[in-house]
């Protein structure tokens, strides 16, 4: 949705504000939450095309010979607080990407084979959220 879109919904939800009920209400916090949503995965995206043209350019610095090629990515990782300080940060950073790797590897080579026989199961459990009385 864009801005405006919520802009109308927004006013549209005030103009009925001299009707007072759970539907309005509900409405105000879903707009709210989904307003919160689209500002998060601004944020997320722009920290992750921050990230991929400074690994990007951290690839093109070592290929051109450059005597720092990582001054780039250090630089980045830096500013968002990233970088490991000690040799236990190391060990674990370490630690979780060959554990990733792993998954990842484990997922590519065998993936989940979804067959239409047997009993319908469960795919989820949890909470659900419940909407104010």
């Amino acid at each position: 949705m864009t801005r405006s879109e919520f802009d109308d919904i927004r006013a549209h939800i005030d103009a009925e504000a001299d009707h007072p009920g759970d539907l309005l209400r509900v409405a105000r916090a879903l707009l709210s939450d989904l307003e919160d949503a689209r500002m998060r995965e601004a944020t997320l995206r722009s920290y992750y095309l921050r990230l991929l043209t400074a690994a990007r350019a951290t690839a093109a610095a070592e290929v051109a010979g450059y005597p720092e090629p990582l001054t780039f990515l250090t630089d980045e990782l830096a500013k968002r607080g990233q970088l490991p300080a000690t040799e236990d940060e190391v060990s674990r950073i370490l630690a979780d990407a060959r554990t990733a790797a792993a998954l990842l590897a484990h997922l590519e080579e065998a993936p989940a084979a979804i067959t239409g026989t047997g009993p319908r199961t469960r795919r989820c459990a949890g909470t659900s959220r419940s909407l104010p009385r």
